[in-house]
Order: structure tokens, then C-alpha cells, then sequence
């Protein structure tokens, strides 16, 4: 899969916040007990599954890589911009981050117990889905978990601005009955799904869903 001609923009985009959005997320997810519930759902799931590595694509300044680690699961981070990679790596020295593409991930077939993405295809058009989901399933293992969180609703926004710095983003919001079908269409079986009403700074429902790539 290439790169669509956005992906430019969004790498330049959290190259420039990088340093705030790690400063301005610091303690959400603490403030946040469903969201957590579901990682550490998906931690058990891949612990019993055979505890295989999980990547946590789209991770940012790592806040969710490390809390992974800290329950149990080995896991490694990776993200489309080298800024939010280098943050992460300062932060979190003990585990691993690398620079790359959700859509052409630098892993093997068949070789993760999980893929994590938290909020990464915010900025992936509906359409597109079901090709970012099917890399996801080429690298699981089979028996394998991948876990997707979103914003769910409808619609497109458009960023000028955010975490203090100028940006271009279009950011998505996602039926999860589509998000459902595309990861179904990649061969991923949904197990679980989780839509919890909007927090103090959101502005819709958050949706979780838990799937599973046949043995």
C-alpha cells in the first residue's frame, strides 16, 4: 500500500505539536477508567493468546505503548511522524519506537499477538479503511487481536489549528457498524465493542472495538 497524499500533511502536522500533545495528554488516560478497561481487556486477550508482541501503531508520544508494558504486554511503538517518535523514545528509553506507515508496516507476516490503534486512523478517509485494516491482519498471528478506537459518528472536520500550533489535518468521525464491516472485510471477527459517551473535551461519542483474526 502507498501513501496517500495526505499523509504529508499529517506527518508535518504532529512533527510540530509533537512536544505539546505529549504535555497537554499527560494524565487523560488515567482520568479515563472505560478506556482503560478496554486495553487491559485487550492485554488479557493477548497474554492468553501466547503473549506474542503487540505494536502500537500510530502511538504517538507512547503514553499508551508504555501503559501496555506496564500490564504485562510486550509492546512497541510506531508512528508516521519522527518528532511524536522522538518524544516517545525520551520518554520511555526502556521500550522500542520506530518511524513508519500504518498503510506499510516494516513487519513480517503472521508475527504480532495484537495491533493496537488508538485513535491513529482519525485521519484515514471511510473508504480506506478496510486497506489499512487488511495490513493490520497480514500481520497478526492467527488467533491474533487487533483493537480500534475512533471517534464514532459522521462527517469530516478540518484542522487550521491545535495543541497551540498550526496543523492541516482532516479529521474523521466513523459509524462503528462501518468500522465493524471494514475490519471484517480484512478478516478480523469483532469480539467486543464499547461506545461511551463523550468526555469534559470531546466533542462525540468514543468507540472501542475488540477483534480477533481466525486461528
Amino acid at each position: 500500500m502507498t501513501e496517500t497524499s495526505r499523509l504529508p500533511a499529517v506527518r508535518a502536522s504532529y512533527d510540530a505539536v509533537a512536544a505539546d500533545y505529549a504535555r497537554l495528554l499527560r494524565g487523560v488516560l488515567e482520568a479515563a477508567p472505560l478506556d482503560r478497561a478496554m486495553l487491559d481487556s485487550f492485554g488479557e486477550y493477548v497474554r492468553g493468546a501466547g503473549g506474542r508482541a503487540v505494536a502500537d501503531l500510530g502511538c504517538g508520544p507512547g503514553r499508551v505503548t508504555a501503559y501496555l508494558d506496564a500490564i504485562g504486554v510486550r509492546a512497541f511503538g510506531v508512528d508516521l511522524s519522527p518528532a511524536m517518535v522522538a518524544v516517545a523514545r525520551r520518554s520511555y528509553p526502556g521500550l522500542r519506537f520506530e518511524v513508519g506507515s500504518m498503510r506499510a508496516l516494516d513487519v513480517a507476516d503472521g508475527v504480532l499477538g495484537g495491533v493496537l490503534s488508538w485513535y491513529s486512523t482519525a485521519h484515514t478517509p471511510p473508504a480506506e479503511l478496510p486497506f489499512v485494516f487488511t495490513e493490520f491482519a497480514r500481520v497478526l498471528a492467527p488467533g491474533g487481536y487487533a483493537l480500534v478506537a475512533f471517534e464514532a459518528g459522521e462527517g469530516m472536520r478540518t484542522l487550521d489549528h491545535a495543541y497551540g500550533h498550526p496543523v492541516d489535518l482532516d479529521v474523521y468521525r466513523t459509524p462503528p457498524d462501518l468500522v465493524a464491516r471494514s475490519l471484517a472485510e480484512a478478516g478480523l471477527t469483532e469480539t467486543a465493542r464499547l461506545v461511551r459517551a463523550p468526555g469534559p473535551a470531546e466533542g462525540g461519542p468514543q468507540a472501542f472495538l475488540l477483534t480477533r483474526k481466525a486461528d
